[in-house]
């Protein structure tokens, strides 16, 4: 049985703690698109880790972690990280951690061209400034570093000098900008290639000889459904396809073989950065619903912005990414409120939207319309059967389960491993 866990909204709904659960009855867990621009937190007991590139299920030292080909991967990030986890006291063994030789290279000047072309835009997009874009940009242009040219000195040689004889005069003519320098970056990133080869290997080979042998495969994504570069509020989007059409591309592994897709979702919705937000609450409410989920970025610490169930996008969710069960996460922070809506439909300039428009001015501008329904405060932290919620938080359960027309088969009531229904 392999599965994957997919963010039906805009990322941050709570993968990092499904996965975590998912990923101790299964073999290997991969990691298929996004950078170190996202992150997952898991918290285990009393202790907190924050994942940017590695899968969580490295916190179980008998699972295999894989970082897949669609990622792109920032060396020094990705090192650092292995470094924390090592202190932690994790093994990080090259048997337990496998890095896609195909993977792309973020560069240095692929962070900075982030942040330059951010400063220039008069539609901010919201970056990370992380280099993310310009690294899949180079990528498709055919003139990209993958994780295999750190390891060949004539090869990256050749690929940095090409890229810097452009980019430098980027740089220079077009934001007055420094050049950059050939050797210095030669030899960091050479350096970094010594260190990461016992990680290395063709992970596409490695998975689909793991398929033939039956060994269970758990594939993760960063963002969301509504970040994915096709399907996302573009240009509000990140810059790799964070849906499961993704996970096929991003690993090797062909769709044949994926079995189950849970789709996760916040009992409300949450994004970050700029774009539409048709049901964002007032700032009262925003601060409100962030204090009481944490509602900040794992890898940014940026607040996240607020807002009401969203059954209209979840619904294209869902379809497009073949959900065959839904994880409904942070139910808990909806406890205390006397009513609660969602959004079944839009509405702009006197015509109603019952499907997912992608129509930038109508997603900036409509209006959504609301169902009401009544909150049951009181706790539902320490509830761990669907039977023993209080009756509005079924009925709440229920009916989004009606509106999207997929079984919801996790309801998370907190942040610990623990706190968890599964139905």
């Amino acid at each position: 049985m392999n599965l994957v866990v997919v963010g039906a909204q805009w990322g941050d709904e709570g993968k990092g703690k499904l996965i975590d659960i998912l990923s101790e009855s299964v073999d290997i867990t991969v990691r298929y698109q996004g950078g170190n621009n996202a992150g997952h937190t898991v918290i285990v007991g009393n202790k907190e880790y924050v994942f940017h590139l590695i899968p969580s299920a490295i916190l179980r030292p008998e699972k295999i972690c894989v970082i897949g080909n669609g990622v792109v991967i920032d060396p020094k990030a990705l090192l650092e990280e292995i470094d924390s986890l090592k202190k932690r006291g994790l093994p990080m063994k090259g048997a337990q951690l496998k890095i896609s030789a195909n993977a792309h290279v973020v560069m240095p000047y692929h962070r900075v061209m982030d942040q330059l072309r951010e400063g220039k835009r008069a539609q901010k997009i919201g970056t990370t400034g992380r280099g993310i874009g310009p690294c899949y940009s180079d990528k498709v242009g055919r003139m990209g570093v993958r994780i295999i040219d750190l390891l060949n000195p004539k090869i990256l040689k050749a690929k940095l000098a090409d890229n810097l004889n452009e980019k430098n005069d980027i740089f220079v003519k077009v934001y007055g900008f420094k050049n950059y320098d050939f050797s210095e970056i030669l030899q960091e990133y050479l350096a970094y290639g010594r260190r990461l080869k016992p990680y290395i290997c063709d992970t596409a080979l490695f998975l689909n000889e793991a398929i033939l042998a039956h060994k269970k495969i758990l594939f993760e994504g960063a963002q969301g459904t509504f970040l994915d570069i096709d399907f996302g509020t573009y240009p509000f989007v990140t810059s790799s396809n964070a849906t499961t059409g993704g996970v096929c591309s991003g690993s090797g592994v062909p769709p044949t073989k994926i079995n189950q897709v849970i789709a996760a979702l916040k009992a409300y919705t949450t994004r970050v950065g700029e774009g539409p937000f048709p049901t964002e609450f007032d700032k009262k409410m925003n601060d409100n619903i962030r204090s009481k989920g944490h509602e900040f970025g794992a890898t940014t610490g940026r607040p996240r912005r607020c807002g009401w169930f969203d059954a209209v996008m979840a619904r294209y969710a869902l379809i497009i990414n073949g959900a065959t069960h839904l994880a409904v996460m942070k139910l808990d922070v909806l406890d205390d409120l006397k009513m609660i809506k969602i959004a079944t439909a839009y509405r702009y300039k006197g015509k109603i939207y019952k499907d997912y428009p992608h129509d930038m001015e109508v997603l900036a501008n409509a209006k959504p319309v609301y169902e009401q329904w009544p909150g049951w405060m009181s706790s539902t932290r320490q509830v761990r059967s669907f039977n023993k919620l209080p009756l509005e938080a079924r009925t709440y359960i229920e009916r989004l389960e009606k509106l999207l027309k997929v079984k919801i088969k996790y309801i998370s009531v907190g942040s610990k491993r623990d706190e968890i229904i599964i139905r």
